[in-house]
């Protein structure tokens, strides 16, 4: 009996002594493989500009739309996400990759006809997976350069090591990123790299950033165009904070030069004093921040609508209308040299991303 429960014993604390040098050589593996994406990169761009430079007093579009690598369907939640309901019951997100290689294959397909057909100049898009095990290794950068017309680039903002997190399902390895498209020659772009984490979460984070595009315009001045996806799991908002003071100092910069401005993308702000406007049954998320135009660099104004509809629903339950919170995160920001004629929320009954799209049409002044 002695020497079965030795054997039991020794046999249990080598099992554990493996998990944990497993654990550890997992953790400098994720360690080593870490790094940051230079600050000032520039970005290649990709031909296919019908235009050669834009012109003061006509009308233009853009649209931004987050389109969650694809996964996002209806019945879709995500574990990174929690949340409340009015009850007080918590509920916490329940997949780490889309559904199934078809449903990603649906949901992107989806996003970029929704896109078609708005017709759009330009169109910023966030959450794009070039090649990701989440989103089953679809090339969802290459599909929308099939179907969108005009020069484009592609910033990463997120390029970890195997994430073994969740065990049941993990997340895996990822490249994606921010998008541009323009139907007007882009004769430059460079990434800009956002403040982020410095703790242990910058290991699973993105690696965040904004995309800055120069677009000649008639008269010797730029059209900057910058497509941006800020922080969104960050307690208190301070590392927000820190990427929103980068943000308004290159606005003051391109301002200052005399260009036309137009910044637009997930904020992970609210940006239409949009609490409460639509029904729900769960609580007013903690991480919601508002973003006001106080907070933003003088000669700026934030242009968002919380008409018809919201642009974000809350992700750490499947969607049922009326259920889930929803708020208005993605917009626009524009210098005082930039009329807005319109802006909208597309309304898609989050049926291909936890966002909708929202369109905006504007003339140079």
């Amino acid at each position: 009996m002695r020497k079965a429960i030795k054997i039991t014993a020794i046999t249990l604390l080598t099992v554990i002594l493996a998990l944990l040098v497993a654990a550890v050589c997992y953790v400098i593996y994720v360690a080593v493989q870490y790094y940051r994406i230079e600050d000032d990169l520039a970005l290649e761009v990709h031909s296919g500009s019908v235009a050669e430079s834009a012109s003061v007093g006509e009308n233009y579009s853009i649209v931004t739309y987050n389109i969650g690598f694809g996964a996002y369907s209806p019945q879709y939640s995500f574990f990174m996400d929690s949340g409340a309901m009015l009850d007080g019951t918590q509920m916490t997100g329940k997949y780490s990759k889309g559904l199934s290689k078809e449903d990603v294959e649906k949901n992107t397909s989806g996003a970029i006809a929704t896109l078609v057909e708005q017709k759009a100049d330009f169109y910023f898009v966030q959450e794009v997976d070039e090649d990701g095990d989440r989103s089953y290794h679809i090339n969802q950068m290459q599909a929308l350069r099939d179907a969108l017309e005009g020069d484009s680039t592609f910033a990463v903002n997120f390029h970890c090591a195997y994430l073994l997190y969740p065990l049941n399902d993990p997340h895996g390895q990822n490249t994606a990123g921010i998008s541009t498209f323009s139907r007007i020659k882009i004769q430059s772009a460079v990434r800009r790299s956002y403040p982020v984490d410095s703790g242990f979460a910058k290991f699973f984070d993105l690696d965040r950033c904004f995309s800055v595009h120069r677009i000649a315009v008639d008269g010797g001045r730029e059209l900057v165009l910058i497509n941006s996806h800020m922080s969104a799991y960050d307690e208190g908002g301070t590392i927000r904070a820190q990427q929103l003071t980068m943000l308004n100092e290159v606005m003051r910069e391109e301002y200052a030069k005399g260009n036309y401005v137009i910044v637009g993308g997930d904020f992970n702000h609210e940006l239409a004093d949009s609490f409460g406007t639509f029904p729900s049954t769960q609580q007013q998320p903690v991480w919601a921040y508002k973003l006001t135009d106080d907070d933003v660099a003088e000669h700026f104004s934030i242009i968002a609508s919380k008409e018809g509809t919201g642009t974000c629903r809350a992700a750490e339950i499947p969607y049922t209308s009326g259920i889930n919170y929803i708020t208005v995160l993605d917009g626009f920001i524009v210098s005082d040299n930039v009329k807005v004629n319109s802006v909208s929320n597309i309304d898609t009954g989050f049926e291909f991303s936890d966002h909708n799209p929202v369109k905006m049409e504007f003339e140079l002044i």
